[in-house]
């Protein structure tokens, strides 16, 4: 008699409720109709042909739209439940296409830290255009998510910012330059610009505010081409005297490390989701092709050691989930968010997709090295998690940074 037992799509799931249910139905089903055949599409394109007019990633974006993930009408619900639609969505979107679901959640970025920040007026102004998230700079990649420097080296300093913005009267006056991993830059029409201010003649940690990308001074560098996540593009942005309308302003000098850490807080486990989404597609290709690929004279899956190496592709995806969710509902509910729980929900998705994807890989032998087969593409998505959104090693440094209580030293 077979103990074999079918589990919930996400599997080990509690009851969905009607809502859950049908956000995961139909985000399920844009991923399998929309974004897995377009995902592999532009996955072969350059950077430069994946956003050219009439490239699919335009027809992706705009259908996403249809989806009814609005955050703002989202912030009316009770935080877990929020919460949970949110992860559901992004898990599904994730195992669609990773890169795909990144450029479909940095369009909402702008409305998401409007909200954090309090901005009502600026989450309504931003919603329904395509946004992105400008931090980090050419010289400056991850230290931009450490304002206070807590993570610096023993008597290091991070050097002059690329980007510096000043407020004037009723204005904010930017100039300078983010690096080429602004991801949505090619395609946003909003930005949410988090760079230093100058204050006085002292340039330092910072400012925050929104940035419509068709204001006068702003300009595009070319789209980044990269290993992985080639579905979601990057790029530069430039700021030549650009004017903002102090109204547009999210954070000032007084509050802005304070911005930065719910942003990072926020970001992370989203990301993190994104990551469960590759880690699960790869533990369910992998699965799969175990029932179908025969040696020595059976389905692989029937050898010991391939049905051990899937249960702990298996056991590593649930563990990542649980943690992402878990991450999410702390910080949901909680007075002040956990960065180190973000952080941890981070670092641990995007091992775990690593992980998952390279033994995947590996079952599907040299199959897995060719383009008919999924597992090249998923491997190199996964590999680009561990830097992405903050790399794992500023990562720990920070939330390891957050572990030390000041009671407890003599």
């Amino acid at each position: 008699m077979s103990q074999y037992q079918e589990l919930p799509l996400s599997g080990l799931e509690p009851p969905l409720s009607e809502m859950e249910k049908a956000i995961q139905e139909t985000t399920h089903r844009f991923a399998v109709e929309v974004m897995r055949p377009a995902g592999v599409e532009l996955d072969r394109l350059s950077a430069e042909e994946m956003i050219a007019p009439g490239s699919r990633l335009w027809e992706v974006l705009d259908k996403a739209q249809g989806l009814g993930l609005s955050l703002t009408a989202m912030a009316e619900l009770e935080p877990i439940e929020r919460v949970r639609l949110l992860a559901i969505a992004s898990e599904e979107l994730s195992w669609g296409d990773a890169g795909l679901a990144g450029a479909i959640l940095v369009n909402h970025f702008p409305v998401m830290y409007s909200l954090i920040a309090g901005n009502q007026a600026m989450a309504e102004y931003c919603e329904g255009k395509r946004g992105c998230w400008a931090i980090t700079e050419p010289d400056h990649g991850s230290d931009m998510l450490d304002p206070q420097a807590h993570v610096a080296a023993n008597g290091g300093r991070y050097g002059r910012p690329n980007c510096v913005a000043r407020i004037d009267g009723d204005k904010v006056i930017i100039n300078g330059q983010k690096s080429a991993w602004v991801s949505g830059a090619t395609t946003a029409e909003v930005c949410a610009l988090y760079c230093h201010v100058e204050v006085d003649g002292e340039v330092k940690p910072g400012i925050s505010v929104i940035v419509p990308l068709d204001a006068p001074g702003v300009s595009r560098g070319k789209p980044l081409e990269k290993l992985g996540i080639r579905c979601l593009n990057q790029g530069e942005l430039y700021f030549d005297n650009v004017e903002v309308p102090l109204s547009h302003l999210l954070a000032g000098p007084e509050t802005y490390a304070d911005l930065v850490e719910k942003t990072l807080a926020e970001a992370n486990p989203h990301v993190g989701l994104m990551f469960v989404g590759v880690a699960r597609a790869a533990y369910e290709h992998a699965l799969a092709y175990a029932h179908e690929r025969r040696q020595g004279g059976v389905a692989i899956i029937q050898h010991q050691s391939v049905r051990q190496r899937l249960f702990h592709m298996f056991r590593k995806v649930e563990a990542a989930r649980a943690l992402v969710r878990r991450a999410m509902e702390y910080n949901a509910t909680a007075p002040r968010p956990a960065l180190q729980g973000s952080a941890a929900a981070k670092v641990t998705a995007t091992q775990t997709a690593l992980e998952v994807a390279s033994d995947a890989l590996q079952m599907f032998g040299g199959n897995g090295m060719t383009l008919e087969y999924p597992m090249e593409k998923l491997f190199r998505d996964a590999r680009s998690g561990l830097i992405a959104d903050g790399c794992n090693e500023l990562l720990a440094l920070k939330g390891g940074s957050l572990l030390i209580n000041p009671d407890l030293l003599a």
